[in-house]
């Protein structure tokens, strides 16, 4: 797009000539400096794997806590951002359980105090489990429940996700438990197990995998 269409969406354009335009002439890549109004990287492949979704999952690269969300696939999503372009509540389940959560936690870096998500470690060598299909039904009815009772409670303008998980009320660790066991079951596995056995039956699976 050049600068002159640009130009024409007055308020994002002058949002940009203000806050990025700076950046942009102090920039070591000349095409970053003279396009200072373009996208950085335009994440082509991203775009096409999100073509025809009507929704997708995305997690903050750095956060206190892992949580994942749903966002309307008319939407780019932020550089700051992970985005998996999966429109299914099963998927949605497996990653927000405590089990995929213990695995990217060590798997993962830290910034400060906070963990954070890398895909090449914490996704990419992740050992889905193998369901039938009654638990993978199950796990999508979970994970629907949750993210119908989180977006109930989002209802409230004051209220953000993080605010909820920073002090979490019974109906959401509820929610959280059903969705845990309904993805322990998937990999036959005793609900409430403690972190160091759910890795190491992971790792085990992994290696498996990798062979």
């Amino acid at each position: 797009m050049p600068e002159s269409e640009a130009a024409m969406y007055e308020a994002p354009f002058e949002y940009v000539r203000r806050n990025v335009k700076p950046k942009r002439d102090h920039h070591r890549d000349p095409r970053l400096r003279r396009y200072w109004w373009l996208h950085g990287a335009p994440r082509i492949a991203m775009r096409q794997a999100l073509t025809g979704l009507h929704r997708y999952i995305v997690s903050s690269q750095v956060s206190k806590h892992r949580m994942f969300s749903w966002v309307d696939g008319h939407i780019l999503p932020d550089s700051t951002l992970i985005v998996f372009a999966r429109d299914d509540d099963y998927f949605f389940g497996i990653l927000h359980s405590r089990i995929h959560a213990v695995w990217a936690l060590a798997l993962g870096t830290q910034l400060e105090s906070r963990p954070r998500y890398i895909i090449s470690t914490c996704f990419e060598t992740f050992p889905f489990p193998n369901p039938t299909k009654e638990q993978q039904t199950a796990i999508a009815a979970a994970a629907l429940e949750l993210h119908t009772m989180r977006a109930n409670a989002l209802r409230d303008p004051q209220r953000t996700l993080t605010a909820l998980y920073n002090n979490p009320p019974k109906w959401l660790t509820n929610a959280h438990a059903a969705l845990d066991n309904a993805v322990a079951a998937a990999y036959n596995l005793p609900p409430n197990l403690d972190d160091a056995t759910i890795l190491s039956h992971l790792l085990t699976l992994n290696q498996q995998r990798t062979q």
